[in-house]
Order: C-alpha cells, then sequence, then structure tokens
C-alpha cells in the first residue's frame, strides 16, 4: 500500500466519529477528494457526498461505507468527578472494564481560549457552532477483582455500573465535560504482524476510505460511463439511518455498500455456522436476499476479470449493513455488498489484512469501468 494511502486510513480511523458526531471523519474524507471529485455536498445529517461524473449514459453508481464508529456518551457527573455512561451502538461490556477512553469536552472551561478573538467567539455561538474540543483521557474503572464477591466474578459488570476516571476533581469535571459530549476507545491505528493492521473504528471507517480510493482510481482509469457518487454515510450503528436518507436523495441505479465481515480464521468460531472467512483471502463478496443476482455474478466475473482473490458470503435475509435500505429505496434497487473480513468486531482492537482492501478497491473498479445502461438487472 502507498504510504499517502495508508497514511489516509490512519487519519480516518483515527478521526474520533461515534455515531451522531462524524464530522472530524468527514472533513478527513472532504479533503481526501477535494481534488478527485467534480462536486462534494454534505447533507444535513452529515453524510458526505462525492460525485465523480460519468461520460455518458451510463448507470448512476453509490458508493456506501458508513464513517461512524461505535463509542460511549457522558451521562452523570458526580460530585467526586466519576463520569458514568451510555454506549453508542453495539459494545460488550465485558471489555471495558480498565481500558483507556478519549473525551471530546465541550464544556464551558474546556472551550475557553480556543477562540482567536471576540468576534469570532460570538460567530460561532450565533451560528450553533464550537471550536474544536478538548481532549481528556479518561480510564473505565470498576472494583477490583480481590474486592469482588465470588458469585460476581462469574457475571459481566453491567455498563451502568461501570464509570470513567479523568483524574480530576468533581468541579473541574463538570465544567470540563457536557452531559452527551462523546467518547471513543484511546487506541489508535498501527501496522502488525505480516501485512496487518489493528485499529478502533475499521468497522467502518475503512469503508469510508475504500469508497474515496474507488472514486480516485476509476478517475485515474479515464471515468465511468455514469456518475459515481462515494457517499460517507452516517449513524449506520444505530439503524442505518444515515444510508436511508442518501440514498434517497442520490437515487442511484446501482448502490454498492462496503462494510465489515466476520473473519472466522482464529479459535473459538465455528465454520459450519458463520463461514470461512480469512484474512487475505480477498473480499467477501455477498450472495442473498440483500443483493441483486445479476449485480453478484457480474462482481464475480470482474474480480476473475482483474485476478483479484474473492470469498462469497452468504446473507439468506436483510443484511444489517447500509445495503439493506439501499434495496428499498424507493421503488427499490440494484444492490450489492462487499465485506472486507476482520477479526475481533466491535472491540479496540479490530484485526484486518492490508492487502485486502487494495483488492476491494480493485474489484469494484473493474466492475464500474465494466458497466453501461444495456444490462438487464431484473432477476431470473
Amino acid at each position: 500500500m502507498k504510504k499517502t494511502d495508508l497514511q489516509f486510513l490512519q487519519q480516518i480511523c483515527e478521526a474520533p466519529s461515534p455515531s451522531g458526531f462524524e464530522w472530524p471523519a468527514a472533513e478527513v474524507f472532504r479533503q481526501r477528494l477535494a481534488d478527485t471529485a467534480d462536486q462534494i455536498t454534505t447533507n444535513v445529517m452529515g453524510s458526505v457526498h462525492a460525485t465523480l461524473k460519468g461520460s455518458s449514459t451510463g448507470p448512476k453508481v453509490m458508493l456506501a461505507g458508513h464513517i461512524d464508529e461505535i463509542g460511549l456518551m457522558a451521562k452523570y457527573i458526580d460530585d467526586n468527578g466519576f463520569v458514568y455512561f451510555d454506549a453508542i451502538g453495539g459494545i460488550d461490556a465485558a471489555i471495558l472494564p480498565g481500558l483507556r477512553v478519549n473525551c471530546y469536552a465541550t464544556g464551558k472551561s474546556s472551550l475557553k481560549g480556543q477562540s482567536s478573538n471576540s468576534k469570532s467567539a460570538a460567530k460561532n455561538k450565533n451560528s450553533g457552532k464550537t471550536t474544536a474540543p478538548t481532549l481528556l483521557r479518561g480510564v473505565i474503572g470498576r472494583k477490583p477483582i480481590h474486592l469482588i464477591e465470588a458469585d460476581e466474578r462469574k457475571n459481566v459488570t453491567a455498563i451502568e455500573k461501570l464509570f470513567i476516571d479523568f483524574g480530576i476533581s468533581g468541579a473541574e469535571a463538570k465544567e470540563l465535560i457536557r452531559i452527551g459530549d462523546c467518547m471513543t476507545f484511546g487506541v489508535g491505528f498501527e501496522e502488525y504482524g505480516e501485512g496487518l493492521a489493528v485499529s478502533r473504528g475499521f468497522d467502518d471507517k475503512m469503508g469510508g476510505w475504500v469508497i474515496a480510493r474507488v472514486l480516485e482510481e476509476v478517475k485515474r482509469a479515464g471515468g465511468a460511463k455514469g456518475d459515481v457518487v462515494a457517499a460517507a454515510t452516517v449513524q449506520e450503528e444505530i439503524g442505518l439511518r444515515g444510508a436511508t436518507t442518501s440514498a434517497y436523495a442520490i437515487d442511484p441505479d446501482i448502490g454498492i455498500c462496503f462494510d465489515v465481515g466476520h473473519a472466522t480464521d482464529y479459535p473459538g468460531i465455528e465454520k459450519s455456522r458463520y463461514g470461512g472467512g480469512t484474512l487475505k483471502g480477498g473480499p467477501m463478496i455477498a450472495r442473498g436476499a440483500n443483493i441483486n443476482p445479476i449485480l453478484f455474478e457480474r462482481m464475480v466475473v470482474a474480480a476473475e476479470k482483474a485476478k483479484i482473490p474473492y470469498q462469497i458470503d452468504t446473507e439468506p435475509r436483510g443484511t444489517g449493513t447500509d445495503a439493506n435500505v439501499m434495496q428499498i429505496s424507493r421503488a427499490g434497487k440494484v444492490v450489492g455488498l462487499i465485506s472486507v473480513p476482520l477479526r475481533y468486531m466491535h472491540t479496540p482492537t479490530e484485526v484486518l489484512a492490508l492487502e485486502d482492501l487494495e483488492h476491494t478497491v480493485a474489484l469494484v473498479t473493474q466492475f464500474i469501468l465494466d458497466l453501461d445502461e444495456k444490462i438487464d438487472w431484473i432477476p431470473g
């Protein structure tokens, strides 16, 4: 992977973007495509649409990758400064005790002195916008194992019984942190092992990376016959909300969703139940009710034409991805789902293979370049 592409992956993964707070990742996405897209817009929900105009009357393609991540939200601050929290998205409470977190604080004291002059401060106040939040480091705490009764040790400590220790007084915590401030796991991106990378938020900021890279590669190849819209969608983790509005607004002929899929190449996973997805096995092309069967076959042809390794992922019902709402937008859409195999989903240490990302970009670029207006997408 090129150094600049690796840096982009790190930037978008490390930009804090829990559902409902995606604007830092959205800005990374906009900046990356500023010199590639013919038009970039951001809707009121925060989803970013980067459009590459087509050369003729080919089908309009929407590429969807959600840029929100799971996270935490400040719910209550006690008099000693300990912060209680809610989960944003699906979080396993079992992994939380002892984790370090980053809080993006927007309380009164946290924003003092960040504006260069009173006029800009007033402008921010009148517009409803704030300056950049203050980063606070915290630790999720609970009683140590020595003080937990034997019967309690058998159970996972519920989220409502956990708290975050920021190492500050109650008065200071209440000045710095505002109820509703968001938090992320306090870890970032790094390469490790043989061609692997680990980060929080690969689900699904790697999807934002993929759709940006596909747009770049399609442009480098001379463009597509129809418009290609890279849609960095928001609020997927809390109900596919951004993709619902983006698909309606863009009204594509074809929608392709990019998300992570479950790799099962590590201990404790039943392959007979969950399939045989492996890192470095290539992108996982979904097949099932959520997927147009003609599109599936054309994806396989594109993979073989470009000599790209691929895997087939079975989806016998609606998926829990943006593909689900894209398919049933308006009167129905031709939809596909490409997943990148991932280990340890929804943890601070999600793991993928960098070559699977590059193969995903190559696969979909080939698929788009082969499209024309004559394809009959009606099943049967």
